[in-house]
């Protein structure tokens, strides 16, 4: 699959009486701030200090909250057994290894164990990958690489030169940062090349134009990067000359998110355009044809699109917006559309074929594509399915259906390009994970090639879909894990997980942690798709955009507010979990709704929306929250930016907030002040912050499962004991 042009981020009381009071509270309206306010200005935000990633004072302080909050949680007797669950888990051979295909068919893959706890990177043939017990060739070792140079090396992904695949860039990151160093790799010898590539750490991309040029985007000194923290420049890079003699081909603008290159290749890996995104904001953006001499051109392409495939000669490209094309042909949101390429090169005008028009209750979650087909995963009213599309001589797609199980989530994973076949995943709630191979090409029966074992005790469990109504009258859809025999009086410990931005979709799948951790031990799991994610497609995600994200905050509460309302859980045994764009979820929902929740997970948050783009990669996000700079839309925002909401007095259940040190994405200061202002407001809060790991906040598997066990003991505190628990 092409990489896409677009940048694109889980009491005492339980009388019905609780409830219906919970239910009936009016919902307030976010609180105005008022200009001299609580941190609406650096002179006014006495935390400043704590946005020092690696300050004296701020680490000092992480310090001692750690030891607090380890102290409490680690104390805690239920720990030992949910840690030893926990690191099982993430640790076991019997995981399902992600397969990739390449080229010549055979299959690479990626693992970490409790042997190999940062991961090697292995390789082995398909045939061998369809046994039970593959034989791997290992490729590069990370946990000997480390320990050889002293280095935390985390795993970032390594890319291949077509077709041969003998030489590789390997991306590495110092414990878990988005910034990588990139160092040519040969897989013939498994050994880095001497004197070959080497681009040092930065943020940015790199591809292979041919053996001795690479496409560059990366920090190359002052003024070479965006206000976001991303690329401004693409370069061409020769083999034997410095960075700095590498060519510019392509300069942005210091207000765009990034800029970055890519080669689009045929199925044999043959270059047919070499291509350079500017991207404007994080939804827009351009792309330029690189031209022989040198010279740009850009493309007659939406503005909010993606280049997704090239199939048997033709472009596939998704468009999330309404769109005019040059050839006078109109295209709706979210359709998916296709050229000769050759053709529309040469003549902008070239008309287009329509391939997918969703419909009104469906999105396209994935494509994918296979040496002559289009594969394609696709909800409907967040079921999955998968289809394969064919292009024939005329330009028109003919369209099959794979034979896979229904009422769960399905994935298109890797493809070959070499042949047909591609691998499809399909897991739920309920289901352990199945990896199927399927042949695009001849409509036969997909065949199971991987399945994993259950890892909880899922007897007399299910799975139900509801509606709840948000305050405009939007009905959201939520899905609610539980116990058949679970009785309707409010009394159920309650899990609501939500995440509602950046067009993700919040999609039925398997968690053995979840499972084993929450559910079998009589826990309740939902799951919210509210507005802001991708599950109907882009409309449904830019109806929460800027002005409209409180839309998203309503679906939510509304979530919460059905639950109650259904008797399902109560305000003493309803929990909420959210990370990244999901912590701001989490923040909104404490200073807009506390009295419907007694506990909350804040992973990696996003949490003072007036600095959040002056912060890292924040910049990048302003075309999801808006400009806290603009007036106008300053007013939206810091009507529901939690920390500056945050207030005495209110009904604030104690809280678990997790960061990571290392997380270049979203800064740990958002963390780290909203524990800061809970304290000094006299809220108890729990804090902890992992000290590499980056903005997934697990550098290794010990660390991720150190880091589970700590939610749900959390969690079990809260919501499970009578009453509930808080800390000393």
């Amino acid at each position: 699959m092409i990489r896409t042009a677009a940048l694109a981020a889980l009491l005492a009381t339980t009388a019905l009486t609780s409830a219906a009071m919970a239910q009936n509270t009016p919902a307030p309206a976010p609180a105005e701030v008022s200009g001299g306010g609580f941190a609406t200005s650096e002179a006014t935000d006495p935390y400043l200090w704590l946005e020092e990633v690696e300050g004296e004072r701020a680490m000092a302080w992480v310090e001692e909250h750690n030891a607090r909050s380890l102290g409490v949680l680690r104390g805690d007797p239920r720990f030992e057994t949910l840690h030893a669950q926990a690191l099982e888990i993430v640790q076991s051979r019997d995981r399902i290894p992600s397969p990739g295909f390449n080229l010549d068919g055979t299959i690479d893959n990626f693992w970490q164990d409790a042997t190999h706890v940062r991961g090697v990177w292995r390789t082995t043939t398909l045939d061998s990958y369809r046994t039970a017990e593959p034989q791997w060739e290992t490729v590069l070792d990370i946990d000997a690489l480390s320990a050889a140079e002293g280095k935390n090396w985390v795993w970032k992904g390594a890319t291949c030169l077509p077709p041969e695949e003998t030489r590789c860039l390997v991306m590495l990151s110092d414990g878990g940062k988005d910034a990588v160093t990139v160092r040519e790799f040969d897989r013939t010898t498994k050994t880095f090349v001497e004197g070959g590539f080497v681009l040092p750490e930065s943020k940015g991309g790199v591809a292979w134009v041919d053996a001795d040029t690479l496409l560059i985007a990366r920090d190359f000194g002052p003024g070479s990067m965006t206000s976001s923290g991303y690329p401004m420049i693409v370069k061409l890079l020769k083999r034997g000359q410095t960075i700095d003699q590498a060519t510019t081909v392509f300069t942005g603008q210091p207000t765009d998110v990034s800029v970055s290159g890519y080669t689009l290749r045929d199925a044999d890996g043959v270059i047919k355009a070499t291509l350079i995104n500017r991207g404007v904001n994080f939804y827009e953006g351009e792309t330029h044809r690189l031209n022989a001499d040198g010279t740009t051109t850009k493309l007659e392409l939406p503005a909010k699109s993606n280049i997704s495939a090239l199939v048997q000669g033709q472009l596939v490209v998704t468009t999330d917006q309404d769109w005019t094309a040059p050839s006078g042909q109109e295209f709706r949101t979210g359709d998916v559309i296709a050229w000769d390429l050759e053709r529309w090169l040469a003549d902008p005008a070239t008309p287009a074929q329509l391939v997918i028009r969703p419909g009104e209750r469906e999105a396209i979650e994935g494509l994918s594509n296979t040496r002559n087909t289009l594969v394609v995963a696709l909800t409907e009213n967040v079921r999955g399915s998968v289809y394969v599309y064919e292009p024939n001589p005329a330009g028109e797609w003919r369209r099959t259906r794979l034979d896979l199980p229904q009422n769960v989530t399905v994935g298109v994973g890797s493809a070959s390009e070499r042949d047909d076949q591609v691998f499809v995943s399909v897991a739920g709630y309920l289901n352990p994970s199945s990896l199927y191979l399927a042949d695009a090409a001849n409509g036969a029966a997909p065949e199971v090639v991987k399945s994993l074992p259950a890892k909880f005790d899922a007897t007399g469990m299910v799975v139900e879909q509801f509606e709840a109504t948000s305050a405009d009258g939007t009905k959201i859809p939520y899905f609610v894990v539980h116990n058949g025999d679970m009785p309707l009086d409010g009394s159920n410990p309650t899990l609501l997980y939500g995440y509602g931005g950046f067009q993700s979709s919040l999609l039925p799948g398997y968690s053995a942690t979840v499972g084993k951790l929450w559910l079998e031990r009589g826990g309740v799991y939902v799951a919210a798709n509210t507005r802001g994610g991708g599950e109907f497609g882009p409309r449904w995600h830019q109806a929460a955009l800027q002005e409209n994200r409180q839309r998203a905050h309503e679906d939510f509460q509304a979530v919460a507010l059905d639950l109650i309302a259904r008797n399902i859980t109560s305000q003493p045994k309803l929990g909420i979990m959210g990370g990244s764009q999901g912590g701001l979820f989490m923040g909104a929902m404490l200073t807009q709704r506390p009295d419907l929740i007694n506990a909350a997970v804040i992973q990696v948050p996003l949490f003072d929306m007036l600095r959040y783009h002056r912060l890292l990669a924040g910049a990048s996000w302003m075309a999801e929250y808006g400009d806290p700079d603009v007036p106008e839309e300053r007013a939206w925002i810091e009507r529901y930016s939690p920390y500056q909401n945050l207030r005495a007095g209110q009904p604030y259940p104690e809280v678990f907030i997790h960061t990571s040190t290392k997380d270049d994405r979203v800064h740990p200061g958002h963390a780290r002040k909203a524990a800061a202002r809970l304290e000094e407001l006299g809220y108890p809060v729990l804090f902890y912050e992992n000290t590499d790991g980056g903005h997934a906040a697990g550098a290794n598997l010990r660390e991720t499962a150190r880091r589970i066990a700590l939610e749900y003991t959390y969690l079990s505190r809260r919501l499970m004991d009578q009453p509930a628990e808080a800390a000393e």
